[in-house]
């Protein structure tokens, strides 16, 4: 069984239950190294959505090959999915979420993962209808040696209380995790922000192959929790694991 060195970690009971767990995966970038995390552990049911394709650039972080550049996200990372598991239900839709088609896509799952691009007001709107439903949804980050991960419930704030504006919200994420974080671990964030906003001339943010992958294994166990009923911490405490000593 390809589960059978998850027990005693995962009860066959817990085994069970996060198999017919539904999950939305909205952004096929980080949100790439959280599906294969969640499909390895026993996670069956998920729903893949990104309009992007694999570019060269992607390669250094997301779960790709070479041979899928130039090929849809969603699809491309369906078929390795699938190449793990072909039993489990993955469904991939290769478009780009707005806010006319959001909420058709959101009521498929049990919890979401908001991984869209601070491009438009859409990751505000996301999660505002996962409030609306219901859904738990969760916010990755990569910081590089680190992964900040936000987690949103009904009942909780949202992160429209950081900025209501998504122009330039990345940075103002990083921010406020650089007001909460001990004094250590705020200088190498901070060097890094500064590095940026000095010499990134409009370039994306430096991401790194570790912050991709410790999003992958905190996003899992958040969602494992959830869907086994253990408690979390939710917005506006949150997870943030790095792997700088």
């Amino acid at each position: 069984m390809i589960y059978q060195r998850n027990q005693f970690y995962i009860s066959e009971e817990y085994q069970r239950r996060i198999r017919s767990f539904r999950i939305i995966l909205a952004g096929c970038g980080i949100g790439s190294n959280i599906a294969e995390c969640l499909l390895r552990i026993g996670f069956e049911n998920l729903t893949l959505i990104d309009g992007d394709i694999v570019e060269l650039t992607n390669l250094n972080r997301q779960n790709y090959l070479k041979s899928d550049v130039g090929a849809p996200k969603a699809d491309a990372l369906a078929k390795r999915l699938l190449g793990i598991n072909p039993k489990a239900n993955i469904l991939s839709e290769d478009i780009f979420l707005n806010n006319e088609n959001l909420e058709k896509y959101i009521v498929r799952g049990h919890v979401a993962i908001n991984a869209l691009d601070f491009q438009s007001d859409t990751p505000f709107k996301f999660d505002q209808l996962c409030q609306k439903h219901k859904i738990p949804v969760l916010h990755p980050y990569n910081f590089g040696w680190g992964t900040l991960v936000f987690l949103i419930f009904p009942d909780s704030p949202n992160l429209s209380t950081i900025s209501n504006e998504y122009i330039g919200f990345e940075k103002k994420v990083a921010a406020f995790l650089i007001e909460k974080l001990p004094n250590k671990t705020k200088e190498w964030v901070q060097n890094i922000l500064s590095d940026y906003e000095e010499k990134g001339h409009g370039e994306s943010p430096p991401q790194l192959s570790v912050g991709s992958w410790l999003a992958g294994g905190v996003c899992t166990n958040i969602i494992f929790r959830i869907a086994t009923q253990k408690p979390v911490k939710s917005f506006p405490d949150f997870y943030f694991i790095t792997a700088e000593s």
